[in-house]
């Protein structure tokens, strides 16, 4: 019999992230709307209904799983982990309110868990580390994964499974790594045991794999067209799997033999009851629950409107291939059987493209939707040369400039916000801030399908690459650590809610406003501050043993004192950038930027690009440490050689690991620019302005380099605001910034930094009585009259323009 709808259950108001099911009469649902809901029911043939409801604090429940009853605990333990970095430990027959138990010493999200019968707990974070739990209190640490721990899985009290966003599976015994599998080419999100057989692991590559405990591969099954969240298997041995592809998948004997198409964007989690049942976890918010067992099933209206409701599901054109409809076979096509579970084939009938999708268990097509135009064709806005349904201005700082986040209603907004976070350096942890904004400021929002492209919200996807020098991306640059290292500007409140922060580790605040330009004067400068210390220290290390090894390069390598001076950055950024930050018992010292110069100018062009990062923090947290004017030149020659700036610009594109060279160069000048910076004589300035003359424009072929370009003049327009500028560094930046806005044509955010620049230079112009020459005069109007007609689309552009010519 094939799987149907059994029942829904209702009471979550956020995306289901994980669901378990140890018993018929039992499920458990962790949720982003800050709950974890106990579903019981009394019998077989009765409904489930929520019975308690756990809230372990203010932020998003990620995983949750079940300890069975035990001598203290008749009912049982419900554990939570979260955003909140905590594991929680409830005894259901005590209190839902306090957790008994609050296991500590995770540092970020906890994202999975996995319980022993004897209640050892295993617990995987984003953290990159996975820890044992016996007896409430911490027995091991797993160390060993290089990105975010997935999923996790107690085997039993001594034995654990993990796989991780390094796309690697290990099993642990006890706190040993006793082997690695290796397959996936993405970040594995789901384990599950295969009784003697071994587990299957699902990752973002779109595939399950089965393997035996010894490392063989069983089989690799393929079907789901995008990121595969979760796994679960039931007591018959069927793999059941869940994910972004709005699909659950049933596999038996290495073949897909039924597909349940769901009306939501993600399937996030998957689990199975003893009987069979299969129990999903969804972006939709709901719970539900599928049998095989025609007793369990829903009532035929209930069944009925939930086929409906993934009938109603559009798709639109573009994520299918845009075919034309008028091009499609007519219904007479559906006397064909498909080939197997899965298979999906496009209809016209009378003129409307519908999708349907091959039910191998009831052997019938089944309607999952209708093909439609991508909506808004009529009405795309451009950004970056491609075209999107919304182009929306955010405001994230009181007078500084706003920012572009594009957005196609077909898209998860998770993925347009992360994309949005990753372009404009903010931090990760603002990502349903900012998907809360979305969809509140989208109007009509459908539902879409993200087969195309994938790209995840929460995966290592930009971790620190050695490899290919530039860490790959569908659209643009990616970080070159891990997504939580997204560096953000300085501010005292919290984007979005305007919520204090620390304003040592704050991002800038205020509400979302829509197409507001900046008001004249911006006096404070956008920073690249936040990185993932731990990988860059790791990378670094790994490119020094690397260089150890090479007979040739061997004296490029450090060692002894240089590299505890290494050591010793590392061990100052992690204190002054901690929260709350520590102070540093020593300073960075000269002797410390030296191994910073050496390594700038000795290693590998391939391998600069944590030196260059790791440069660009030690400017915006020690500047006192280069401080001295002749030091000071040295430093930043070496940065730029560290870039490779006096090599040829042709051909174009540059190789990836120049580009990202370039662009790290580019963040690390821009930190140069603090409020509290030194401009002493100037000329560590003039040395910068004169390299950056030296490189075409067109050089610079990616969004984010030219956007991080037009930032460092935008902070140095900051500092002109607040103290008059040498006449001579005026004219150099006005002549940049002028630069700039006569050939951008693509990229509205770099135009639209470097005009609030120029307007800061106009207003520091009027308020120092230092007026441009006529020449700049003429040059400034004739820029203002002819941008806002490049950026037409770009409100923010026309209105600066307008207030900018105003103050000429």
């Amino acid at each position: 019999m094939p799987y149907k709808l059994s029942t829904t259950l209702r009471g979550h108001k956020g995306d289901v992230r994980a669901v378990c099911s140890p018993r018929d009469d039992l499920i458990l649902s962790a949720s982003r709307d800050t709950t974890a809901i106990y579903w019981t029911r009394q019998s077989s043939d009765a409904a489930f209904t929520k019975s308690q409801v756990f809230k372990p604090g203010q932020r998003f429940v990620s995983s949750v799983t079940y300890i069975p009853p035990l001598p203290e605990a008749p009912q049982g333990y419900v554990v939570t982990g979260g955003q909140d970095a905590l594991v929680n430990v409830y005894n259901v027959a005590v209190s839902s309110e306090r957790p008994e138990y609050i296991l500590i010493g995770h540092e970020q999200n906890v994202c999975s868990l996995s319980a022993a019968p004897d209640g050892t707990i295993i617990s995987g974070s984003w953290d990159q580390t996975a820890k044992v739990w016996k007896g409430f209190e911490k027995a091991y640490e797993l160390l060993g994964h290089e990105q975010s721990v997935w999923a996790v899985i107690a085997i039993d009290p001594s034995q654990f499974l993990t796989g991780s966003a390094d796309n690697t599976i290990k099993l642990w015994h006890q706190n040993k790594a006793v082997k690695t599998f290796t397959g996936h080419t993405q970040a594995v999100r789901g384990l599950a045991l295969i009784p003697e057989i071994g587990f299957a692991s699902c990752a973002n590559d779109g595939t399950i794999r089965v393997w035996t405990m010894e490392g063989d591969i069983v089989h690799i099954l393929s079907g789901h067209t995008s990121f595969v969240y979760s796994l679960a298997v039931t007591s018959r041995g069927d793999i059941i799997s869940g994910g972004e592809d709005r699909t659950v998948r049933i596999w038996r004997d290495g073949e897909c033999v039924q597909s349940i198409v769901h009306p939501a964007i993600s399937v996030w989690a998957v689990s199975t009851l003893p009987n069979t049942d299969i129990v999903t976890g969804c972006s939709d918010g709901l719970v539900r629950v599928f049998s095989r067992v025609e007793e369990r099933w829903a009532s035929d209206e209930e069944v009925r409107n939930f086929e409906v409701d993934v009938a109603a599901h559009a798709v639109p054109a573009p994520t299918v291939g845009g075919v034309k409809v008028n091009t499609l076979p007519g219904m007479d096509a559906l006397i064909t059987p498909g080939l197997k579970s899965g298979d999906v084939k496009m209809i016209n009938n009378r003129g409307v493209g519908e999708v349907y999708q091959w039910d191998g268990i009831r052997h019938k097509w089944e309607k999952v939707g209708n093909l439609t135009d991508a909506p808004g064709t009529s009405n795309k806005q451009t950004f970056e040369g491609k075209q999107y349904d919304y182009v929306f201005d955010v405001d994230i700082q009181e007078g500084a400039p706003s920012l572009k986040l594009p957005y196609n209603i077909t898209e998860n907004p998770y993925t347009a916000a992360q994309r949005f976070l990753e372009r404009n350096d903010l931090p990760m942890h603002f990502l349903d801030q900012v998907v809360s904004f979305i969809q509140k400021s989208a109007e009509s929002v459908t539902l879409g399908s993200s087969a195309t492209a994938p790209s995840d919200p929460f995966t290592g996807a930009s971790r620190y690459q050695a490899s290919q020098g530039a860490p790959a991306s569908s659209g643009d640059f990616m970080d070159p650590f891990t997504v939580s290292s997204l560096p953000a500007p300085l501010s005292t409140a919290e984007p979005w809610s305007g919520a204090s922060r620390p304003a040592n580790n704050a991002a800038a605040a205020a509400s979302p406003q829509t197409q507001s330009a900046a008001k004249l004067p911006v006096h404070t400068p956008h920073l690249f501050l936040q990185a993932n210390i731990p990988a860059m220290q790791a990378k670094l290390h790994q490119f020094n043993d690397l260089l150890r090894q090479e007979i040739s390069a061997s004296s490029a390598a450090l060692y002894n004192r240089d590299l505890s001076y290494l050591d010793d950055m590392f061990s100052f950024l992690t204190k002054i950038s901690a929260t709350p930050p520590t102070q540093p018992n020593f300073p960075v010292t000269p002797n410390h930027i030296e191994v910073l110069i050496h390594l700038l100018i000795k290693w590998p062009s391939a391998q600069r690009f944590p030196v260059l990062d790791l440069s660009r923090l030690i400017i915006a947290h020690a500047p006192e440490s280069y401080a001295e004017p002749e030091f000071t030149t040295r430093f930043f020659n070496a940065l730029f050689e560290g870039a490779e700036w006096s090599q040829p610009w042709t051909p174009l594109p540059l190789p990836k690991f120049r580009e990202t060279n370039i662009l790290l160069l580019f963040r690390a000048l821009a930190n140069a620019f603090k409020d509290d910076s030194t401009i002493g004589d100037g000329a560590w300035i003039k040395l910068i302005f004169e390299k950056i003359q030296q490189a075409p424009y067109a050089a610079f072929t990616k969004p984010q380099t030219r956007m991080t370009l037009s930032t460092i003049y935008f902070n140095m327009s900051c500092r002109g605001v607040r103290e008059q500028l040498d006449p001579g560094l005026r004219s150099a930046l006005l002549a940049l910034v002028l630069s700039v806005l006569q050939n951008e044509t693509e990229d509205a955010e770099t135009a639209y930094r470097a005009l609030v620049a120029l307007g800061n230079i106009v207003y520091a112009a009027k308020q120092f009585n230092s007026p441009l020459q006529p020449t700049q005069e003429s040059s400034a109007r004739a820029v203002l009259n002819t941008l806002p007609a490049t950026f037409a689309a770009d409100v923010r552009v026309r209105n600066l323009s307008q207030d900018i010519l105003a103050l000429l």
